[in-house]
């Protein structure tokens, strides 16, 4: 089991070290992820403008060296805008999937190796949240709920979680009936051993894969909760907020709402990456 293990971890590295898309989608998700790092350390003293200063250039000026991205109708530094918004939209996208991740991982293993009422209960318990469309149910609750952070928040873990468990119910159905879980089982292991040791490590990679591109999922769903102001409150900046406050200058300055679009699509497409990458070397290592 080991040497099998082993041949897997060299595919998967040798995959990602390989695959210049990958590459491209690791380097990408890396420096988003520093960038947010930065800010979120030194706040506004890191990036260009205060975000929320007005009259830090002319209004509407155009996109130029003193200010990447333009300023809006007040002046303000749009690229210091989108640069401050990023630590809290990558921090939103980390919490609802790593919570998500956990949540359903825990839920759905248990639930697949176990069987009988508790996977029943999974099973009708997601199928209720899958009926209804994720954006439609997440306006819903965070109406209900009312504007903010920690509330939207709220509102995408209630229904980020079922995709999860039942991955990895799927994964856990597959690996119990492998010969080194039935060996465990006739040993004497209790469950609870059997899952942690021989469970869920191997169904972590298929797992890891689908949370890397979900990642970008998330973003695409709070910019749109943002965008119907939903989330934090100007002059706060939000990447979908301010696409929102930016859309009547689709004309007059295009540059207004083009680049916190531009920047949402880019995190999507570097998360999409390096998840497809991923997910290629959890697939080429099974084939393996």
């Amino acid at each position: 089991m080991n040497k099998s293990n082993n041949a897997r971890v060299h595919q998967l590295v040798e995959l990602l070290t390989f695959n210049n898309e990958t590459k491209l989608g690791f380097v990408l998700v890396a420096g988003i992820i520093i960038a947010a790092i930065i800010v979120a350390i030194g706040k506004t003293s890191v990036v260009p403008y205060n975000p929320i200063e007005q009259n830090t250039g002319p209004a509407l000026a155009q996109p130029s060296l003193e200010h990447l991205f333009g300023t809006d109708i007040t002046g303000r530094d749009v690229f210091s805008r989108v640069l401050y918004a990023t630590p809290n939209d990558i921090m939103v996208s980390f919490v609802v999937v790593g919570v998500s991740f956990a949540f359903g991982a825990l839920m759905g293993v248990v639930a697949g190796y176990r069987g009988g009422m508790l996977d029943e209960v999974l099973m009708r318990s997601t199928d209720v949240i899958f009926a209804i469309p994720a954006l439609v149910l997440a306006i819903s609750i965070a109406v209900i709920l009312g504007p903010g952070l920690v509330n939207m928040m709220y509102a995408l873990l209630i229904i980020w979680w079922p995709p999860y468990a039942r991955l990895a119910r799927g994964e856990a159905l597959r690996v119990s009936h492998f010969n080194y879980v039935e060996a465990a089982k006739a040993s004497g292991l209790r469950t609870g051993t059997i899952l942690r040791r021989h469970v869920l490590p191997n169904i972590l990679s298929p797992m890891v894969a689908y949370a890397t591109i979900d990642m970008g999922s998330v973003v695409i769903i709070y910019a749109g909760l943002s965008y119907l102001g939903l989330s934090i409150r100007p002059p706060a900046p939000e990447w979908g907020a301010m696409v929102s406050a930016y859309q009547d200058f689709l004309v007059s300055a295009p540059w207004l709402p083009l680049f916190p679009a531009l920047v949402i699509g880019i995190v999507v497409v570097a998360f999409s990456l390096l998840g497809d990458g991923i997910r290629d070397a959890v697939e080429a290592s099974r084939i393996g």
